[in-house]
């Protein structure tokens, strides 16, 4: 089965129990009733199962990105520059895109990935400008 990237506008009872294991902390119900054309979330699925995630605000020509994470058996393989990817593809008006550095535990290794993903590291996060 192949990797795809899809907008969840609506939780099925198995991506649930892959958000809980993405966003422990994150109370989905509220998640899921915040969603729109301006709150989006973002997941990276294969074989019926999501791998990672990203919550996306958009503002005009402005989108944020939010709590960005892959589930950790998953990472290094792919998942998450294949998520971001997609996701500023898939909202190609956006000309501005910020991530907050979140004080993650392994600031090196998101520091060289927002890096090898055309973002430019800037007080609090990192930023890129798309044209």
């Amino acid at each position: 089965m192949k990797l795809t990237i899809i907008r969840l506008q609506h939780f099925s009872s198995q991506d649930r129990s892959d958000l809980a294991k993405i966003w422990p902390e994150t109370e989905l119900d509220a998640l899921e009733k915040r969603l729109d054309e301006h709150h989006q979330l973002y997941a990276a699925k294969f074989n019926d199962r999501l791998l990672g995630a990203v919550k996306v605000v958009l503002k005009g020509t402005y989108g944020e990105l939010e709590d960005f994470m892959i589930r950790e058996v998953t990472r290094r393989r792919g998942v998450g520059s294949y998520l971001l990817a997609e996701t500023l593809a898939q909202n190609s008006a956006i000309t501005q895109w910020w991530i907050a550095d979140t004080g993650n535990s392994d600031r090196e290794a998101i520091a060289v990935f927002m890096q090898k993903s055309g973002f430019i590291a800037q007080p609090g996060g990192w930023a890129l400008l798309q044209r």
